[in-house]
């Protein structure tokens, strides 16, 4: 209980359940799962594969993750997404790869 009071986000994290595609992925709570769209990257299509592979490499399966959503469309949240053992979003990490580049935020 004094650890949820420290470090309140703690409970309230998300899971990586899958890399749907090198903007898409399948995030759970404990309850429901959601299809989460990295916000503000775009990924071309010859960099496809490796930017699955890059994000594979960040975000394996239940790694935890926070959510600052900014829009939903089409089903899909669209979001920044950051794991919560680092401090740097995954959007911007696939650009620093060289694997995806800035897009306008809504």
């Amino acid at each position: 209980m004094a650890l949820l009071l420290v470090w309140p986000n703690a409970a309230a994290a998300a899971e990586v359940l899958q890399v749907r595609s090198a903007r898409l992925l399948q995030v759970g709570d404990r309850n429901r799962s959601y299809v989460v769209e990295l916000a503000c990257v775009a990924v071309a299509p010859a960099e496809e594969d490796a930017a699955i592979a890059w994000l594979r490499q960040e975000l394996p399966r239940s790694s935890r993750v926070n959510l600052r959503p900014v829009g939903q469309g089409e089903g899909r949240l669209l979001a920044h997404v950051r794991r919560l053992d680092r401090d740097s979003d995954v959007a911007q990490g696939l650009i620093a790869a060289g694997l995806g580049s800035p897009r306008p935020c809504p």
